[in-house]
């Protein structure tokens, strides 16, 4: 029963839904008069995401730390912290995707494929076995691969294809990385191989840098960092907006949660640390650059925010090449990584609210039919503006102390160019930033008619942009989680 409490926030939203799919059976057998869908199957997830969130206080309070079903997963501070992420990131993409979701056949569906990949989401932040870590990974990319493809369009069945190709292949590399460690260890759990490879001969660390690569460069698909980003342009045009939102958000977050906890326990011994850690710096800087550069001729704001996320990307590598590049640096570099996730995650929900608001209402996602925008809807010019600060590292707003907390991880661990490389790609990212703000408010509007936002996606833009105020105000109660996540690691 002690596993199943560890499980239980996982367990409450794969129950709630699988209990959301039955009941949608239920409107077309049973002639009773029921609550319509478009009510009922969001309340319930929202119940249930709700009821995840108490359970991890919960868990919290109780400080129920320890492993479950024989250390295939743990809970521990590290893994509660990204529970809080996913299902607050799970809460704000339901909100946002009511207005979807109106009018379609498929409700059931798609909040059931939400609920469940954000428990495999949780599950591959507390997985501590590379079996549990794999299974988590299929269950969050089948999930997402059917969610990409959701709106059955042209552009959306090819994103979906391409996503569904690519990660195939990229889960096939993360496989071939785990069964290298696997065959070197002669054990799944990262405890076993941390063991093996503290004991390694030589060849067999060359060996397991090898498998470090491939790892890296499987997950290096779910970071969408360099080389492996080829999929996010297109996948992120063609996706439904508010699932572009979670993939730019959640997927991201899971996969660099599973590179630190397989690194930072399984692979941490020095011995393969400091290569690692250099391959990760290269990478960093490589997905900053290339990204931004890729992102300025952009017209559309979905590819533009998709090449973003690529730079955004190499920016939390600076942390993790941090980690290993000074001992003393592992909770300064790998807290810098969590709290830049936090703050990301609300900057970029915010801002792809705001871009949903906009474009159903125009019915366009060109960079240039957001002219004139501050006139037309106020308050979602003003909201837009606020997340693209954020993300350009502008104070008074969250984004800013991420990117100086990470610089200063970089700074301390002796990497001082790669600090200042981020400072020099958050310049370039700065033009193609404030480029839209003053399309916004120096262009004269195609169209005057003025407009709000549905209630719905105005209470996900009003708790991504307050959390990104409050967090850039007063960031320690966020900066003091993260730390404390991070010291599972030692």
């Amino acid at each position: 029963m002690e596993s199943i409490n560890r499980f239980g926030p996982e367990l409450l939203l794969l129950a709630m839904a699988g209990l959301i799919l039955i009941s949608d059976l239920a409107y077309g057998l049973v002639s009773l008069r029921l609550p319509p869908r478009r009510f009922i199957f969001p309340g319930l997830a929202l119940a249930a995401v709700a009821g995840s969130i108490l359970w991890l206080v919960a868990l919290v309070a109780t400080d129920t730390d320890g492993p479950a079903f024989n250390g295939a997963i743990t809970v521990d501070k590290f893994s509660l912290f990204f529970g809080f992420l996913f299902t607050s990131v799970c809460a704000v993409i339901i909100v946002a995707s009511l207005d979807l979701l109106r009018g379609s056949r498929y409700y059931a569906e798609y909040i059931a494929l939400v609920l469940a990949s954000t428990a495999g989401l949780m599950l591959l932040a507390s997985g501590r076995d590379l079996i549990a870590i794999y299974i988590s990974l299929e269950l969050v990319s089948i999930c997402l691969y059917v969610l990409v493809a959701f709106l059955k369009d042209g552009r959306s069945a090819e994103a979906g294809l391409k996503y569904l190709l690519l990660g195939a292949v990229s889960s096939a590399v993360i496989l071939y990385g785990m069964a290298f460690l696997y065959g070197l260890s002669g054990s799944t759990n990262l405890d076993g191989i941390a063991r093996a490879l503290a004991g390694a001969s030589e060849s067999q660390r060359h060996a397991y840098l090898f498998a470090a690569v491939l790892l890296t460069a499987g997950l290096g698909f779910k970071m969408a960092v360099v080389p492996f980003q080829m999929w996010v342009p297109d996948v992120y045009e063609g996706a439904p907006t508010p699932i572009t939102a979670y993939l730019s958000v959640g997927s991201k977050a899971a996969g660099f949660a599973v590179v630190m906890r397989i690194f930072l326990e399984g692979l941490a011994d020095k011995a393969i640390a400091d290569d690692w850690a250099n391959m990760f710096a290269v990478i960093a800087v490589i997905s900053m650059t290339l990204g931004n550069v890729l992102a300025l001729p952009q017209s559309n704001i979905k590819r533009l925010l998709g090449y973003s996320s690529i730079a955004q990307a190499g920016t939390f590598l600076i942390g993790l090449a941090a980690v290993a590049a000074n001992d003393p640096q592992v909770a300064l570099g790998s807290s810098s990584v969590l709290f830049f996730l936090a703050t990301y995650a609300f900057t970029n929900l915010g801002a792809f609210a705001v871009v949903i608001a906009i474009s159903s209402r125009i019915q366009s996602d060109r960079i240039e039919d957001y002219a004139g925008m501050s006139r037309r809807s106020p308050l979602l010019a003003l909201a837009l503006t606020f997340c693209l600060l954020s993300l350009t590292g502008i104070p008074p707003t969250a984004g800013f102390v991420a990117k100086l907390y990470i610089f200063d991880a970089a700074v301390q661990a002796n990497l001082v160019w790669l600090a200042i490389a981020g400072a020099v790609n958050s310049v370039i990212a700065a033009y193609y930033y404030l480029r839209i703000v003053l399309t916004m408010y120096t262009l004269e509007p195609v169209n005057a008619e003025s407009f709000l936002p549905t209630p719905p996606l105005a209470l996900a833009i009003t708790m991504a942009t307050v959390g990104l105020l409050v967090v850039g105000i007063f960031p320690f109660p966020l900066i003091d989680a993260s730390e404390t996540a991070v010291r599972v690691f030692g």
